[in-house]
Formats: C-alpha cells, sequence, structure tokens
C-alpha cells in the first residue's frame, strides 16, 4: 500500500501550510507521517527545505542551539521528532513572526498530550494540528486485511501474515516499550508488557485503575496517570460516559478501546486470520476494531464522542456529539442484527437524532425510522 493513495492527507498538510505559519503532525510512531512529508516535499519544487530529524544525533546537537541555526533559513523547515527537544518552541514562536510570508514550519510528534500543552500555550495562533490515522477501510478497501494486521502501514504491508505479527513484535520491542519508559511509566519491561496485556482485557469495558494497580503493585492514581500516557500515544482511546437528565442510574465511568487491531491480536498472541475468527472473542475485537474505523470514517473528533449507559439494561456504543444532533452507534457482530429494547431506550432517552448499525454485511436497511442497518465501511 503506498502513501502516495493518502491523498486526502496530502491535501490537507497543503492547506494547512497555506493558512497556517506553523503545522503540526501528531500520531503514533511508525504511523507514516514521516513518509507522508517525504511525499509532501517532493512536489515543493519552488521551496528551499530544510529537514532536521531529531532522532539523528547531528541534528539533535545542531538544534541545541535553535536560534543560531534556524534564524537565517528561509522556506519550508520541518522538524521530525520534536517532542524530543520541547524547548525549541519557544524560539519557534520568534521565528513564526519574523518569517516572510512564504515561510512556514512543519513540526512532527509522536505524543499527543505534552506537545499539544506545551504548543497551545507558546504558539497560540501560530499552529494548526492535523493528526496523522493509521489505514483506514476507505484507503485498503480490504476489511480483513485490515482487521488481522492493524493499520500501521508496515503491519499491513507485509509480506506474511507471520512478518506482519512479527513487525508488530519489534515495534512492541523497539519503540512502545522505550516511549513509555522515557514518558513516564516507571516499570520495568516484564511488567510494563503485563500491564499492556492487561489494558487489552478492557479492550471496549469499563477501566477500573483499582484493579489495575493491585494487580501490578501501585496505587488506583499511578494507574490513572500510566492510562493518560497510553492515550497521549495514540495507543488507547478513551470514551467518556454521556450523561442525561434522567431518573435511571448511570454508568459514570470511562472506557477504553485499544486504537489498533493489529496490536490487540499482537498481545493476544493470534498470529492469523484463521486463529482470529477461531477465538471467542471474535465478535468482541470485532467490535472494538469496526469503532475505530467508524470514526475514521465519520471524521469525529474526540471530545464530541462518548459513550451512554445504565446499570440496568441500557447501552449505547457510541455517541457523536455533532454540532446540535445526536448521532448513536451500536456494532454488532452478526448477519441480521434486530433493533433490541437496549436500542430503543437509548433512543427514547438520549433523544437521539438517528441510531445506526454497524455491521458485517453488505446490504444497507431502515429498521425504524430512526434505526438504520450500515455496513462496516459504507458511509452513513
Amino acid at each position: 500500500m503506498s502513501l502516495t493513495k493518502r491523498t486526502h492527507l496530502l491535501k490537507n498538510l497543503g492547506r494547512s501550510i497555506k493558512l497556517s505559519k506553523i503545522t503540526i503532525l501528531i500520531g503514533p510512531r511508525q504511523i507514516g507521517k514521516t513518509t507522508l512529508v517525504k511525499e509532501f516535499i517532493k512536489n515543493q519544487k519552488k521551496v528551499e527545505i530544510h529537514f532536521f530529524d531529531l532522532e539523528d544525533p547531528t541534528d539533535f546537537d545542531l538544534l541545541d542551539n535553535s536560534k543560531l541555526t534556524l534564524e537565517p533559513l528561509d522556506g519550508l523547515i520541518v522538524i521530525d521528532e520534536v517532542q524530543r527537544k520541547p524547548e525549541l518552541f519557544k524560539y519557534l514562536r520568534v521565528k513564526a513572526d519574523q518569517m516572510g510570508k512564504m515561510s512556514r514550519i512543519l513540526l512532527l510528534g509522536s505524543s499527543s498530550r505534552d506537545l499539544i500543552e506545551q504548543a497551545s500555550e507558546t504558539l497560540a495562533g501560530r499552529i494548526n494540528y492535523i493528526e496523522v490515522p493509521g489505514f483506514s477501510i476507505d484507503e485498503t478497501h480490504n476489511i480483513e486485511k485490515l482487521f488481522v494486521r492493524g493499520c500501521f502501514p508496515l503491519s499491513f504491508s507485509a509480506k506474511t501474515e507471520e512478518a506482519s505479527y512479527q513487525w508488530r513484535k519489534f515495534y512492541t520491542q523497539a519503540y512502545l516499550e522505550r516511549d513509555l519508559k522515557t514518558l513516564g511509566i516507571d516499570l520495568p519491561s516484564q511488567s510494563l508488557r503485563r500491564m499492556l496485556e492487561m489494558m487489552v482485557g478492557y479492550h471496549g469495558q469499563i477501566f477500573n485503575s483499582s484493579e489495575i494497580g493491585k494487580s501490578l503493585g501501585f496505587s488506583h492514581t499511578t494507574a490513572r496517570k500510566y492510562l493518560d500516557i497510553l492515550i497521549s500515544t495514540f495507543l488507547i482511546r478513551e470514551l467518556k460516559p454521556w450523561h442525561e437528565s434522567i431518573i435511571q442510574r448511570q454508568v459514570k465511568q470511562s472506557k477504553i478501546y485499544f486504537r489498533d487491531s493489529g496490536l490487540v491480536n499482537y498481545f493476544m498472541a493470534i498470529h492469523s486470520k484463521n486463529e482470529l475468527y477461531r477465538n471467542p472473542k471474535l465478535g468482541h475485537l470485532w467490535e472494538g476494531f469496526a469503532l475505530e474505523e467508524t470514526i475514521k470514517l465519520i471524521g469525529a473528533e474526540n471530545e464530541d464522542l462518548y459513550f451512554w449507559a445504565l446499570h440496568q439494561n441500557g447501552e449505547l456504543d457510541l455517541l457523536w456529539k455533532k454540532a446540535d444532533k445526536k448521532l448513536g452507534f451500536e456494532f454488532k457482530y452478526t448477519d441480521h442484527p434486530k433493533v433490541t429494547s437496549s436500542m430503543e431506550k437509548a433512543l427514547e432517552l438520549i433523544n437521539l437524532d438517528h441510531l445506526y448499525i454497524i455491521y458485517p454485511g453488505s446490504k444497507k436497511a431502515k429498521l425504524h425510522e430512526k434505526i438504520s442497518l450500515i455496513p462496516l465501511g459504507e458511509k452513513l
């Protein structure tokens, strides 16, 4: 799968660079940010490009004196893995204000929380963010392969299923475990691995910080801190609970999902399509995969996404607060999903504008005035 097909991202990047003095691409390591930028640069024939990779010791040292290095430069300044030098942001504000009309700064980073906080404080009004997601159904047109291998380009494009599995093993050991330690997860490698495997057990479930902490020997506040780090590195998505003014008791804790199905499969030691489709948790795994792919498809921001649940007989997998509308989503791994009493409760109590049931079939259907059946990957 060639990244040249990611035309929507290239267009977004081009628009952002025209409009903003500073653009920052955020996303997990190895998701294709650098490849995307190199593809973009190929078409910038009239602009001088200055590329700094902060994983290269030479470039890292050059930017120890950022003013001396960057002040004389015009054109497009690209700084990869910018989270390794957070002190750069102060000078970048000065540089952005001094640049000519045709000069721009493009930053690439692998940790969202710290980057966004620092950049927002220092570069307010000068910066635009673009999140680079992994491959989607829309790009690959291969739901089954994406479900098994996940959305990382090198995992998806590997020659064999086992080569894909081994790439995810390498990724976990070489990048994930190393980066998480530098970001503040202070655990030996074996304990970190065990924590990630336990987190996979909460995939699509209410997160219980006390249970995680008790099992691994730290406090529930430390467990929450570690979850925040996993969210900031794009490994996990947290869905906050939605609350309505109703008499029934509603769930108040968050749900979590691993964002990449390939990593979930790796942590569960699922090597192949055959093993995945024989796994007793297949339906549960598919629902998590379908939720993430649907979020990519609709282009929703995480702050507009929720789940909803009563303590008894009432639940909605995903709620999208789209402007003044409330759209609900249920994910069902079955050929013939039916309207349930839980769905009817969600329609009534949340006052949904529409509810979509996403399933692995091939036909759209209207099951109710406000309930539609939609195949995974199809437009609403």
